[in-house]
C-alpha cells in the first residue's frame, strides 16, 4: 500500500511540477491525475496492486475532506461574503460532472459492445 500511495504521491508531483513549470492555471494534483490516467490508457491495463491499493485508500477517503472543511472554517468570513458564486460553481460543476460521467459510461459501453466486451 505503501508503494502505491508512493506512486500517487510521484504523479501529483509530477503534476505540480508541470504546472508550476508552464504557470497554467491548472491544481497540480489535477494534472497528475491526467498523467495517470494517461499511463493507464497507454499501458492498458491497471496492475493488480494499484487496483487493490486504490480500494483501499477510496474507503478512509473521508480524511482528506478535513483539511478543505479547516480551509472552509478559517475562511468562513469570505465564504459568506461570496456565498452566491460558490453556490453557483458548486452547482453547474456538480452537473458538469454527471454529465461528463454519463457520456464517458456510454462511451465505454459503446465500445464494450463493439469490442464484444461485457
Amino acid at each position: 500500500m505503501i508503494l502505491t500511495f508512493a506512486l500517487l504521491l510521484l504523479y501529483q508531483l509530477g503534476g505540480e511540477m508541470f504546472v508550476s513549470l508552464f504557470r497554467l492555471p491548472v491544481p497540480g494534483p489535477v494534472a497528475g491525475m491526467l498523467f495517470l490516467l494517461l499511463t493507464l490508457l497507454i499501458k492498458g491495463r491497471i496492475g493488480r496492486e494499484l487496483r487493490e491499493n486504490t480500494g483501499a485508500l477510496l474507503r478512509h477517503m473521508s480524511l482528506l475532506f478535513i483539511p478543505a472543511a479547516t480551509g472552509i472554517i478559517v475562511q468562513i468570513d469570505r465564504v459568506i461574503d461570496e456565498w452566491l458564486p460558490i453556490t453557483v460553481a458548486l452547482i453547474v460543476s456538480t452537473f458538469l460532472g454527471m454529465a461528463v460521467t454519463a457520456w464517458v459510461i456510454r462511451a465505454m459501453n459503446a465500445r464494450a459492445k463493439r469490442t464484444g466486451g461485457a
